[in-house]
């Protein structure tokens, strides 16, 4: 089973390999997911050169059904988030998963 990268994984990474306090380190990794999700409150396209690019779409309201009951039920309109991996991160998570 693989692991899960958490806040404090990446916290710890940056400690590391920065050498800034781990205080420091958890308020820059914080900042940073901060300022991710109010651009996409905000509608904007939030670009990470060689990693990826996180897009705000409009779904539509649209007839769906209820998959217990198999009745019609109405969707409503609302906005979702969804990543589009960069050619850089495709080619290198191929490649670990070959090795």
């Amino acid at each position: 089973m693989a692991e899960t990268v958490t806040r404090a994984d990446l916290c710890e990474a940056v400690h590391e390999d920065v050498g800034l306090s781990r205080q420091e380190c958890s308020s820059l990794v914080e900042r940073t997911l901060d300022l991710i999700v109010e651009a996409l409150e905000r509608g904007e396209t939030v670009k990470l050169s060689g990693f990826g690019v996180f897009q705000v779409r409009e779904k539509r309201a649209r007839m769906g059904r209820n998959p217990k009951t198999g009745e019609p039920a109405a969707i409503t309109p609302r906005r979702v988030i969804s990543f589009r991996a960069s050619q850089i991160m495709k080619t290198k998570v191929d490649g670990a998963a070959v090795d």
